[in-house]
């Protein structure tokens, strides 16, 4: 494999609340459907908005490590810890790391679009600790400049967001009008959402809601004729335990 691209119509797709809440998944569960499946520690990715606004209702979860990201708008969050309804907002993010279990609730605000992603801890080891979860607000992103690009980096080489999950690298990619060529890891993947413009990555066309994965590969080049806003994901090829997809074959 060197880079593997899903546009929107080849990804998962839900809904919540009646249809009020509407999703694509880049990584869905088996029964979404889908092109891609769970690689790395990477296990789910849904964008999630509404228009309305729209609730989905209290729920378990156990293990993963599950990041939501605000990327317009406002998310209300309810979780069995507090017992009290807390907001994010555009650029906020937030970490449940579900550990031996936790209940959540989420309502998205009118005209409230977000993430949800998951990441797959040692679960041998996760399980045996306490939920716990942690709530990161816009200014706390550790926010830098490499080679004329603009990084928003919530995880990984500096940024706020800790986690249990190894080796994971979280940053929005702000790619200024022009071609750039960017050094890869061969030993790492490279996962991209296109959040927002056109443009070619690995000379693939890229249009907004195109999600890109990009593994064994050195060099990548992106071009593009206008500003193109990416969300990235760095994992490990290899990582040091087995996942949940290799434990119980998922």
């Amino acid at each position: 494999m060197a880079i593997e691209h899903t546009p929107k119509e080849k990804q998962a797709s839900g809904a919540f609340a009646g249809g009020l809440i509407l999703e694509n998944k880049p990584i869905g569960f088996p029964q979404d459907g889908g092109q891609q499946k769970p690689y790395s520690n990477l296990f789910y990715w849904a964008n999630a908005w509404s228009d309305r606004g729209g609730l989905i209702p209290e729920h378990p979860h156990k293990v993963f490590e599950i990041l939501s990201f605000v990327l317009e708008g406002e998310i209300q969050h309810y979780d069995s810890k507090f017992n009290r309804w807390l907001s994010l907002y555009q650029g906020d993010a937030q970490i449940i790391r579900a550990g031996n279990g936790i209940t959540h609730a989420e309502r998205l605000m009118e005209n409230s679009r977000m993430f949800q992603i998951w990441f797959d801890p040692d679960i041998r080891e996760t399980i045996q600790h306490e939920a716990s979860y942690h709530d990161y607000s816009a200014d706390a992103v550790h926010e830098f400049d490499e080679d004329g690009i603009r990084y928003k980096n919530y995880a990984g080489q500096g940024g706020p967001v800790v986690m249990r999950s190894e080796g994971v690298v979280i940053n929005e990619v702000h790619v200024p009008i022009g071609n750039r060529t960017l050094d890869r890891d061969p030993a790492r993947i490279y996962s991209y959402y296109v959040l927002q413009g056109v443009g070619k990555i690995g000379g693939i066309q890229a249009r907004e809601h195109d999600f890109f994965r990009v593994e064994d590969e050195r060099e990548l080049v992106i071009e593009n004729a206008g500003p193109l806003r990416l969300f990235e994901i760095v994992t490990p090829k290899k990582l040091s335990y087995q996942t949940y997809n290799e434990i119980v074959k998922y």
